[in-house]
């Protein structure tokens, strides 16, 4: 059965429908059979977008990323920002995407 919504959904939201389609068919079927799978999945999208923003902010804020970095060294922010930006991802797709 083919999910033509798929594409309204955000990444977060395509990637944990892929991951149970793999991995957890019968959840799909069931919601499908619900009519719940699109709110679900867009409602996964979404938290995990909210969930990526605040936890890439207070990782800044505690590693003391700041504005004055950004203007003084743009080079240092971007890498250090990067380097959190991919640990945020790391555990948003463990705690959102990938289960």
């Amino acid at each position: 059965m083919k999910d033509e919504f798929i594409s309204r959904v955000g990444l977060c939201g395509q990637r944990h429908y892929n991951f149970l389609k793999k991995n957890n068919p019968t959840v799909i079927n069931v919601m499908r059979l619900n009519g719940t799978l699109e709110q679900y999945l867009n409602d996964l999208d979404r938290n995990a977008q909210e969930m990526f923003e605040l936890m890439t902010k207070q990782y800044a804020e505690l590693e003391g990323i700041t504005e004055e970095l950004k203007a003084e060294n743009q080079v240092e922010w971007v890498s250090q920002m990067n380097s959190i930006k991919a640990r945020v991802i790391n555990i948003v797709n463990a705690e959102l995407i990938y289960i």
